[in-house]
């Protein structure tokens, strides 16, 4: 069977677009710590959880935290050790576990912060509103 040489360049060249796009799902486990705050948060509390961030930028996982009584939970935009705005809310889905909600999607933008390793997940309590546990996404 002969490759029509139009088909073979034309898939070549998809496959590297879709390559340099970085088009593929990227799954990150995170552990979330009180030393990982800013500012850093005297806390026992921790948090465990995978994230997964598909190619058009959808959201989804769950954390699961582990001696707090969470209050909000958020992916942040914002370099290791610097605050920022949330770009996506989580949902409390049982006692100490949440989710993101369906239809969680970033932006192309938010894409990049992804990839330059400056988006986090954090979860908020009543004693540490701005934030008990925090983990850095580094996919």
């Amino acid at each position: 069977m002969k490759i029509n040489p139009i088909f073979a360049k034309a898939a070549l060249v998809l496959g590297i677009a879709i390559a340099s796009c970085g088009a593929y799902a990227q799954s990150m486990k995170v552990t979330l710590t009180g030393a990982q705050e800013v500012p850093p948060v005297m806390t026992s509390a921790s948090g465990v959880g995978a994230i997964m961030i598909g190619p058009d930028g959808s959201v989804s996982g769950t954390i699961t935290t582990n001696g707090v009584e969470g209050t909000m939970a958020h992916i942040h935009e914002g370099a290791m050790g610097q605050n920022g705005p949330v770009i996506v809310p989580f949902t409390k889905t049982a006692d100490n576990v949440w989710s993101a909600p369906a239809g969680a999607k970033l932006t192309d933008a938010q894409l990049q912060s992804l990839k330059s390793g400056n988006l986090y997940l954090n979860v908020h309590s009543a004693t540490n509103k701005p934030g008990e546990i925090r983990a850095q996404l580094k996919p």
